[in-house]
């Protein structure tokens, strides 16, 4: 019976000759940064409306831990203590029904079960709400209480 290596070396990397490829403008790291660089810009754009609305800023881009626990892009709380949790989309056309639409029922429970995870860990319950603030072609729409919490 042969007796097995412990550790088995990782083979070298194959060398071809030929000189490696840069990347396309298309290629999906490309415009993963470009949409990751989008919606950044779009939740400072979200967050600095807010801002002037009067709301403070708790947390932003809050991840529940856990698959598929779900982000909600900025927690802010109003002046007179409601914490509110912000889901910020944008779209450059409207062809699919636009930001809005895009929120559906999923992304809705998993914004939910995030913002259920972050209250656990506050001392007490402060009264919430769930707002969206979408960018339409350069157009912000805020919706405050845009979804409820199902019990």
């Amino acid at each position: 019976m042969p007796i097995l290596p412990k550790k088995i070396p990782a083979a070298a990397p194959r060398q071809t000759g030929k000189p490696a490829r840069a990347s396309s403008p298309n290629s999906p790291s490309d415009t993963t940064s470009t949409t990751k660089a989008k919606g950044q810009a779009a939740e400072e754009a979200a967050w600095q409306y807010l801002q002037a609305q009067g709301l403070r800023l708790l947390q932003r881009n809050y991840r529940a831990p856990g698959r598929g626990g779900g982000e909600i892009d900025l927690i802010c709380q109003t002046p007179d203590g409601t914490v509110v949790f912000v889901e910020v989309r944008s779209r450059r056309h409207s062809q699919y029904g636009g930001a809005l639409a895009s929120i559906g029922a999923s992304k809705q429970r998993r914004i939910v079960q995030a913002a259920r995870y972050w209250l656990l860990r506050q001392p007490s319950l402060p009264p919430c709400r769930f707002d969206v603030l979408a960018l339409d072609n350069g157009q912000l729409q805020w919706l405050p209480g845009a979804f409820e919490a199902a019990s």
